[in-house]
């Protein structure tokens, strides 16, 4: 038998074969080209053509960059500088810095606006990052008091006063929370507003008088540039929210009459653009106030672009209420918690973490849309750029660097925003543990 198969097999061999290394076209870089860029031919031409015009926009971008003039007087003596090549010239961002970012902010104030700027970071931890300790959220309730201070600087009684109103109002709503927390609600802000209208002044004056504490006070028409822009976004973000959530619950209520004034709320300043609403807080809000009565542009803009963000806001939240089962609210009914409460504790919590990306979304357009404040002859970013500097006559026709200072500045904002939703998204993702 054996003679058989020795005739019939040419070789077999009796060891193993020692292990070699895989092809080169099969391990490494090689590898992940030719299966993620060159898999098709499709693939191979459109890897071509992004690599081609990646290379077109680098070969003018990067020449630009890197020839760029620093240190200049003017756009003269940048040109000058260049000779025949190709550059920026970064000296106008070099020099004008102070007007993109501060405005006409006054240069000595410019340490009590960045503490207030470092301090927000502080404010906003707790909020951002649970692991973080509760007690950390006093300061946050006292920053944008403390933040009023030292921007516009004036007495420091005006903010404590301000402040003591909260307290009063805290404690009417805790009067009556245990009865109805929506009717606690309203108390609540009916107090605050009554007690901001009829103490503040008096009472801050009179502390004055007796403590003068205060700041130098810096006029509202002196903030701008990148401030500013940072300013009603941030604050018209913190107050849409809340603003939003309400008029969600509201269009979803089962009472005629709230439910029709928030679908027409909604629907109106959906219908609307901003720059006609940055146009009546303008312009036309004067024509509704006392005659006399001097409103602050700054707190009008607030005004107007948080109504028009809490209306996008509240469609967000109203998807995120609609994509709940039914069988949530019905645990709620089972557990005998009542409307408020099944919002609170229940519904809410599911359908926010639901709305983060869409939240999220109008949060960076809003913040952007800030620059739209320039159509109103305030002096953001943008508007110090077409204002003060391109209209001087040393940095006449600089626009590109300007511009992209400016893009980068949004950039770097929006961005750090889109990055810490998906960090939430990714710590709020209960449901796929």
């Amino acid at each position: 038998m054996s003679d058989t198969h020795a005739q019939s097999v040419a070789y077999v061999r009796e060891t193993a074969i020692p292990p070699a290394p895989p092809p080169a076209n099969e391990t490494g870089v090689i590898k992940w080209l030719r299966e993620n860029m060159f898999g098709s031919v499709a693939n191979a031409i459109m890897t071509i053509l992004a690599l081609w015009a990646i290379y077109a926009v680098l070969s003018v971008v990067l020449p630009w960059v890197v020839n760029g003039v620093w240190d200049a007087d003017s756009i003269r003596d940048c040109r000058e500088k260049l000779g025949d090549q190709v550059g920026a010239c970064f000296a106008v961002v070099k020099e004008r810095w102070p007007q993109l970012v501060f405005g006409n902010y006054p240069s000595e104030h410019y340490g009590r606006a960045i503490i207030a700027f470092v301090l927000l970071f502080v404010a906003l931890a707790p909020i951002l990052f649970f692991e973080l300790p509760r007690k950390m959220l006093w300061f946050t309730g006292l920053y944008p008091f403390l933040a009023y201070w030292l921007i516009w600087g004036g007495t420091l009684w005006t903010p404590v006063v301000a402040l003591m109103g909260v307290v009063f109002a805290f404690f009417a709503y805790r009067l009556i929370a245990n009865r109805s927390f929506f009717g606690a609600l309203i108390v609540g802000l009916v107090a605050l507003l009554v007690f901001w209208l009829l103490f503040v002044a008096p009472l801050s004056n009179l502390f004055a008088a007796i403590v003068p504490l205060r700041l130098e006070t810096v006029q509202s028409r002196e903030i701008g540039g990148f401030m500013i822009n940072f300013i009603l976004g941030t604050t018209c973000i913190s107050l849409s929210l809340p603003l939003g959530i309400a008029l969600a619950l509201g269009r979803r209520s089962n009472l005629p009459i709230i439910k029709t004034i928030c679908v027409l709320f909604i629907e109106f300043i959906r219908g609307v653009p901003l720059i006609t609403l940055l146009f009546v807080a303008s312009v036309m809000l004067a024509y509704f106030l006392p005659p006399g009565a001097n409103f602050d542009l700054i707190i009008r803009v607030i005004i107007m672009i948080t109504l028009f963000a809490s209306a996008y806001i509240a469609e967000a939240i109203r998807g995120g209420l609609a994509a709940l089962p039914s069988g949530q609210y019905e645990a709620g009914d089972s557990l005998g918690l009542d409307y408020w409460q099944q919002m609170r504790l229940i519904i809410l919590p599911q359908a926010l973490k639901i709305s983060i990306p869409s939240i999220v979304n109008i949060a960076i357009g809003l913040f952007k849309d800030t620059t739209l404040v320039s159509i109103i002859s305030m002096f953001d970013v943008l508007g110090m750029i077409g204002g003060p500097i391109l209209s001087s006559t040393e940095w006449f026709g600089v626009y590109w660097e300007l511009y992209a200072f400016a893009g980068v500045m949004f950039f770097v904002f929006c961005y750090g925003i889109s990055q810490y939703s998906q960090y939430l998204e990714r710590k709020l993702a209960t449901d796929h543990r």
